[in-house]
């Protein structure tokens, strides 16, 4: 009945003299065998490992992080019915070639040279390989004892280069911008108490590297990832483009990672000297204990100096940051890799202000000459739950010391192994990067304040022909550029991030289900969901048989999560307690970014079905209403304009135009909207172009009926579709920015619980026990934070300066209690409970 290219591998594994994966010339085994019209739910995903790239011994009754299903565009399939009544849909690839998509491509807009840069051919065929396992392979020596001391050996070849103290304080007192210090003049005595000051902030800064603790250290850490994760995967092709741009002469590597744990620096510095691209310095951002600040140090941490403000709008830096300055000129000419940190566990997806003043040092090097050119290279860090991560999002960072951070581990050795996985983004030029900032600027256009204020209130509808660019903050040019590099940065090493399974099981807990599941219905929509995921696309971290992933998921996420009713085995689960939803909302928040364009989509959707519906009543079905192109664009637009674009994985180089019109075409091919005409005005052979309007762009559109048929081109609409392989996708879109607009629907209300004016630290601790109260709601800091910087970026909310520092308070409008019910009201059209 099968033959052996269609059997399932898990099911009925092949003989032993046929190979799994497929070979050039000859087709393979499925790549997936999932039921899907069958009663019964399917009972396994299997993904073959000849055609994903992964570790050899991957077994299908365990999940791996190695062995990655990627998304998929076959060039043939076929849909085979068996007399078992089972309907499977078989993907055969083309000659039998398969590889895993590449996630993390440089922006072709800011960085079009740079695409081709370090990308090898192969990159996708070079496999997995686990960076927290050092095999005999990482050493020079072979045989039976080598096997025994291969961590230690390996520890003591690599290389570590030696410092000179004395060498380093010579060069930064000889700094240009050292040297313009008013303190550098005057006699003799003068001067040394100057020099003697320069001392003590180098001091603050970094300490001489120490190879034996460097050894040490890196010795016993790979015992302890091995004692927390099942595995810590490095794909070998992304390691390549790394080699590559690391021997690129004269031109050092600076690292910029998103922030999960406060293990990812040692995970990093590990990787990176483990894997010959050299010992990191690495940026330390949370306040820690002396003891620690000097061990972390001589392992290659380096701080802020005290006298240097942590906010980023304190520029009174005077000798501290003339001193930086000069560090970091002198690591990047010595071609140290760097490594900063984007943001704060506590608050994903933001830029921090330390990440601003070290790339603010960065860019000067390269305004100044001290380096040709500088790589960048973003990196994701993806773990199935971050180690010693606070459980609450609203606790707020507590200080770090030697205690705290072995209690922290002993934690996390009670807790169930997870998976990690490091991914390197492409390589890109900072002076390309520079250049291009320089000839097309990122401010154009209005900001929300003038466009979006007036829609809420009433005033004007939003004017689509003055939209500028997703833009940062106004400030000065340098403040922008910094701005804009950390948004890149931080969009991109979170789109080469794998998504994790226990994302997918999050996302699915928190926003597919509001009531009781069964498993196997939760395994048959985890299969649904993952399709959905790698047909766009996007890389994933596991693999596996699906009932043991699921599992691993279940037990990842044991403690929010009870069975229903009470007692193994767990048939059943319940709904997440309200305390939960905070902590699900940040491990899905990989699929929340994969799908962030979809979902702002739905809610437009939604809110023009929410003007619709009253008027003409309730549909028989929802696929029967005609919506509006132009409509659904601006509906589109307007929720562009309330998201900060790091929350919908926007880069600040995107027009918001361009990008609700790609958000339209993103649902058309995910088969949630279908073109809708007229029947008079249907063309019977559409080829010719559309005329060009002058003075128009082609992102523009209006409301203005007659635009269209004064140039006889019928006005376009869409009707609503349903899509056979995931059944309430639309819905699932819907609720996936739940959290997001659920905390800025609460943020509306908190605004007349609060005296004003108030300090922007009282305001945000409070918002997050106002959001504590609400059994729905999600009491997250970085949402919290999102809220408060969309406010100010809308006028809502505008800063009072005062002797004691600047304060917040209400503006004009929003002091009035009619015009807060109608910014209220804005937010929840596109809200689906």
């Amino acid at each position: 009945m099968w033959s052996v290219r269609g059997q399932c591998g898990v099911c009925c594994p092949p003989p032993p003299h046929i190979p799994y994966g497929g070979h050039v010339g000859s087709f393979s085994q499925p790549l997936f065998c999932v039921s899907q019209t069958s009663r019964n739910p399917p009972s396994h995903l299997f993904v073959s490992p000849g055609f994903f790239p992964g570790p050899s011994s991957m077994s299908a009754s365990s999940p791996q992080f190695g062995g990655v299903p990627p998304a998929i565009t076959p060039s043939k399939m076929q849909t085979w019915i068996s007399n078992s009544y089972p309907k499977l849909e078989v993907f055969i690839p083309f000659l039998g070639k398969y590889h895993r998509p590449v996630s993390g491509r440089c922006c072709q807009t800011c960085t079009p040279r740079s695409w081709d840069g370090f990308y090898p051919k192969d990159l996708a065929a070079l496999g997995f390989r686990d960076v927290s396992r050092v095999t005999e392979t990482d050493t020079r020596f072979r045989g039976w004892l080598v096997r025994r001391v291969c961590g230690f050996l390996a520890a003591w070849e690599w290389k570590i280069p030696a410092e000179t103290p004395g060498e380093l304080l010579e060069q930064i007192c000889s700094s240009r911008r050292v040297q313009d210090d008013p303190a550098s003049g005057g006699d003799e005595g003068s001067r040394q108490r100057w020099k003697e000051e320069i001392c003590q902030i180098l001091r603050e800064i970094q300490a001489p590297l120490s190879p034996l603790l460097l050894r040490l250290c890196h010795w016993l850490f790979p015992k302890l990832l091995t004692r927390l994760f099942l595995g810590v995967q490095l794909h070998q092709g992304q390691l390549e483009m790394v080699l590559r741009a690391a021997r690129t002469p004269e031109v050092p590597l600076v690292f910029l990672c998103s922030h999960q744990s406060q293990v990812d620096g040692l995970l990093l510095s590990f990787v990176l000297l483990s894997q010959g691209i050299g010992v990191p310095r690495v940026t330390v951002g949370a306040p820690t204990s002396p003891c620690l600040r000097s061990l972390l140090q001589h392992l290659g941490g380096i701080f802020l100096p005290s006298g240097m403000a942590q906010t980023w709008s304190d520029w009174d830096e005077r000798l501290p940051g003339a001193v930086l300055d000069a560090y970091i000129q002198e690591v990047l000419r010595s071609r140290q890799p760097l490594v900063l940190f984007l943001e704060e566990p506590s608050a994903s997806l933001r830029l921090a202000d330390p990440a601003r003043h070290w790339l603010l040092r960065v860019l000067r090097a390269l305004r100044d000459g001290a380096v040709p050119d500088v790589l960048i290279v973003p990196v994701g860090i993806a773990y199935d739950v971050a180690p010693g991560r606070a459980e609450q999002d609203g606790t707020p960072p507590r200080p770090l010391g030697i205690g705290t951070c072995l209690r922290a581990a002993f934690q996390a050795l009670r807790r169930p192994k997870g998976c990690a996985q490091v991914d390197f983004s492409q390589p890109f030029s900072l002076r390309e990067f520079v250049d291009n900032y320089l000839i097309w600027p990122f401010l154009t256009g209005n900001r929300p304040e003038q466009l979006l204020l007036p829609t809420i209130l009433g005033r004007r509808p939003l004017d689509v022909g003055n939209v500028g660019t997703l833009s940062p903050s106004l400030g000065t040019e340098e403040e922008m550029l910094v701005t804009a590099l950390g948004l890149h940065a931080l969009s991109d090493s979170s789109t080469c991030s794998a998504i994790t399974a226990v994302g997918i099981t999050a996302a699915l807990l928190l926003h597919r289900h509001r009531e009781v599941v069964l498993l196997p219905r939760l395994m048959r929509d985890f299969s649904e969901l993952l399709e959905q995921l790698l047909l766009r696309g996007r890389a994933v971290g596991f693999s596996g048989q699906l009932r043991a992933l699921v599992g691993h998921s279940l037990q990842q996420l044991q403690p929010p999560l009870a069975p229903h009713p009470p007692g193994p085995p767990r048939a059943a689960l319940g709904p997440p307690e309200a305390s939960a939803r905070a902590r699900l909302g940040r491990l899905a928040g990989g699929v929340r970014h994969c799908l962030a364009r979809e979902a702002v989509g739905a809610c437009a959707i939604r809110a023009l079905l929410l003007e619709v519906l009253p008027v003409l009543g309730p549909p028989s079905s929802l696929t029967r209403i005609v919506l509006s192109r132009d409509e659904l664009l601006c509906k589109i637009l307007e929720l562009l304009q309330l998201l900060p674009p790091t929350l919908l994985g926007l880069q600040p180089c995107q027009p918001p135009d361009c990008c609700s019109l790609d958000i339209l075409d993103k649902l058309i091919l995910g088969g949630l909207l279908e073109e809708e005409e007229a029947e008079g005005e249907r063309w019977g052979c559409d080829v010719a172009p559309r005329p060009f309007v002058r003075g128009r762009s082609w992102g523009s559109f209006t409301d203005d009926s007659d635009s269209d048929s004064e140039h006889g081109v019928p006005k376009q609409c869409y009707k609503l579709s349903e899509p056979q392989s995931f059944p309430g996708f639309l819905l699932f879109l819907c609720r996936l920015l739940s959290p997001i607009l659920q905390t800025y629907g609460r943020a509306v209300e908190f605004l007349e619980r609060r005296p004003w004016p108030q300090p922007e630290a009282d305001y945000v601790e409070a918002l997050l026990e106002f959001l504590a109260e609400d059994e729905d709601g999600y009491p997250d800091r970085s949402l919290a934070l999102s809220s408060l910087q969309s406010f100010k970026d809308m006028g809502v909310l505008e800063e009072l300066q005062t002797p004691t520092g600047p304060l917040l308070q209400l503006s004009q409008p929003f002091q009035s209690a009619s015009n807060r019910e109608k910014l209220g009201a804005f937010i929840h059209q596109f809200t689906q409970l």
